[in-house]
């Protein structure tokens, strides 16, 4: 099987099997205090329920984040952000009534859940929760593993859900992350937190029906792109829909009337995406297809629509894994990107790398094949430098001499010109 082919599809069930081997771990290990408390999640108003709905359990409340991967009652924790600042983070139920959904036809409109982080004030109350009962239950349901999905649901982060913002008018530069195809975006929650800490907005997006969501009204989506995957022309439809979904959300963030109350401290010219595999790969499509995204990174994704021989002339940011060498689609685009560029290798890093798994769930599993062999907070601690020098670059116009020669405190990495 070509790498190509792994990035978006193979990649992804072992993902998931990782996955639920550690929380079926966790499960015997983690004592009964470790799993949170019922919760509630979601902050809008719903739109009636449509047929590819479930209703779900609610999500658990969860607690501070430690720095390390689980904290002293067992349970699976997130890396504190290195930033300055505190975070906050509320999430938006967003309705696109433009376009049906694109995995269920007979839906006439496109719902989306997104999560926005952001530099908060002093932030006092409950840490966000990760991620609802029952998406977690959806993702390990896949995996045929019985166990509580409060395991993996309770994981705890760092934000501060509600939190008042920190800023001026017009003040932070935007960042949209995409995951990878069948995970949420609650999977690069560790990023997400960082950049905020460092003085981003950044939107989440969950593509609904490529990975179970929750709506604020309790109805959980399931992912019905997954019977899709080994279609012909799964990949273009994915791209073209996930950089559908992102100009969307921007419309909703930067337009006249946005749906966050606080989208006024985005500065609309300071805009850039990045995304994990099939995510990162919609990245360079969301670029050529709206002028408002004006850099990107792509972490190990394959590029499933090429960039055209015009070529993309806005700075792009490659970070992959050793395998990603064996990509043809990165060597292809490469050639075609006219504008700043990087190719960053990261020796000793798997697919499951850039993602929140890695410090989570790496070095309890040992799994090579899905998070290689780099400690988990490493891959976490690289991911975050690079993608934030890059953003640095380009949307603060900051000097990072990290992004033009090689770095000693960064000697797994690898950088191309």
């Amino acid at each position: 099987m070509s790498r190509s082919t792994r990035s978006a599809r193979s990649a992804r069930p072992a993902l998931r099997g990782a996955l639920a081997a550690a929380v079926a771990l966790l499960a015997l290990a983690a004592p009964a205090t470790a799993l949170a408390a019922p919760g509630t999640a979601g902050t809008a108003s719903a739109p009636p329920s449509p047929a590819t709905a479930e209703r779900p359990s609610p999500a658990p409340a969860t607690a501070a984040g430690p720095s390390g991967a689980q904290d002293p009652a067992g349970a699976l924790a997130l890396p504190r952000p290195t930033g300055p600042h505190r975070v906050g983070t509320t999430a938006l139920h967003l309705v696109d009534r433009s376009r049906p959904d694109p995995w269920a036809p007979e839906r006439e409109v496109r719902e989306l859940m997104v999560s926005i982080w952001y530099p908060a004030r002093n932030p006092k109350g409950k840490r966000a929760p990760y991620m609802t009962v029952r998406e977690a239950e959806l993702l390990l349901k896949a995996q045929g593993v019985d166990v509580p999905g409060e395991v993996l649901s309770g994981t705890r982060t760092t934000a501060v859900a509600g939190a008042a913002p920190l800023g001026r008018r017009g003040s932070l530069p935007l960042v949209v992350l995409s995951p990878g195809f069948g995970m949420p975006r609650s999977s690069l929650t560790a990023l997400a937190e960082d950049l905020a800490s460092r003085g981003y907005v950044v939107a989440g997006v969950d593509h609904t029906h490529e990975a179970p969501v929750t709506f604020p009204d309790g109805r959980t989506a399931p992912c019905a792109a997954c019977a899709a995957e080994d279609d012909p022309g799964f990949g273009e439809k994915s791209t073209r829909a996930r950089a559908a979904d992102v100009s969307f959300v921007l419309d909703r963030l930067t337009g006249e009337d946005p749906a966050w109350r606080h989208a006024g401290l985005i500065d609309r010219s300071r805009i850039g995406m990045a995304g994990h595999s099939i995510g990162g790969n919609s990245a360079t499509h969301t670029m050529l297809t709206d002028p408002r995204v004006r850099a990107g990174v792509n972490m190990d994704g394959t590029f499933w629509i090429p960039i055209p021989e015009k070529g993309l002339a806005r700075p792009f940011l490659l970070l992959g894994a050793e395998q990603e060498v064996k990509d043809p689609t990165w060597p292809r685009d490469w050639a075609n990107m006219t504008g700043w560029r990087r190719w960053v290798t990261v020796k000793g890093a798997g697919h499951a790398s850039f993602t929140d798994y890695a410090p989570l769930l790496a070095d309890l599993l040992g799994d090579e094949k899905t998070f290689g062999t780099l400690p988990g907070a490493r891959s976490l601690e690289i991911t975050r430098t690079y993608v934030a020098a890059f953003f640095d670059l380009h949307l603060r116009g900051r000097a990072q001499p990290l992004l033009d020669r090689p770095s000693g405190r960064h000697p797994e990495v690898t950088l191309r010109r």
